[in-house]
């Protein structure tokens, strides 16, 4: 990869920004100061410094967010606060997007990458990856409701979900559930309980596959995930392939 680009990528600045650093005496390889930009590098077997500084090149990232209400899993977006926008402009420079969708006013998970493969292999319909959720729900949630889930529920517009796995917590005129779906249809865990005559009135996502919120994570906060967070993801996929 040229020089210049890897600089550029890892976010110390545009193309002509980095030349500045070049001529500069900034930038060395294995020690050695280095001025041409052109110069090609191999980042995973060459030292790369920056003012002394080592560079750490990557190709992908792996953001866990706690999405925060009034914010949409996007982007971009002419209207709206996007996920990326809460992100530092070096996350933002490696052009991340959000893993599948939550609604606006939805809370939790949202796994943000620039990883394609991975993304795909997380919504694919054929991988069943399952998505856990906590909601209130107004209305006293029973054990019938437990047995519609598990059988699927049909719908608003015709189609028959798939099993669903859902816990109690908390019964009563406002109730407690915790939901497990393997797929992702618009709106899904909100048009499902409308579908047996209740309201979810607050979502909040608790996991996707083995990935699991990060509880110390504050509404709107995001870290990069653990190698063992990453490596059971990807690992979790490829049992599925």
């Amino acid at each position: 990869m040229r020089l210049d680009k890897l600089l550029a990528n890892m976010g110390f600045g545009s193309r002509k920004e980095v030349k500045q650093l070049l001529k500069q005496k900034a930038v060395t390889i294995d020690g050695e100061v280095v001025k041409d930009a052109s110069i090609h590098v191999n980042p995973e077997v060459q030292q790369v410094s920056v003012y002394g500084e080592v560079v750490q090149y990557t190709e992908f990232i792996y953001l866990m967010m706690n999405k925060p209400p009034g914010v949409i899993s996007a982007t971009e977006d002419n209207y709206d606060q996007t996920v990326i926008d809460l992100l530092d402009p070096l996350a933002q420079h490696f052009k991340p997007f959000p893993v599948g969708r939550l609604d606006k006013d939805t809370e939790g998970l949202l796994l943000i990458t620039n990883d394609g493969q991975l993304a795909h292999n997380l919504l694919s319909p054929k991988k069943h990856v399952p998505k856990t959720y906590y909601a209130l729900i107004d209305g006293e949630v029973t054990v019938e409701d437990i047995e519609a889930f598990k059988l699927g529920v049909e719908l608003d517009d015709g189609y028959v979900t798939k099993p669903g796995e859902l816990v109690i917590l908390k019964s009563g005129s406002t109730s407690e559930i915790e939901l497990t779906i393997q797929e992702g249809k618009f709106h899904q865990v909100k048009r499902m309980f409308e579908s047996v005559g209740k309201k979810v009135t607050y979502l909040k996502r608790l996991s996707m596959g083995s990935l699991v919120l990060d509880e110390n994570l504050e509404l709107g906060e995001y870290r990069e995930l653990t190698e063992e967070e990453l490596a059971s993801l990807q690992q979790n996929n490829k049992k599925k392939e």
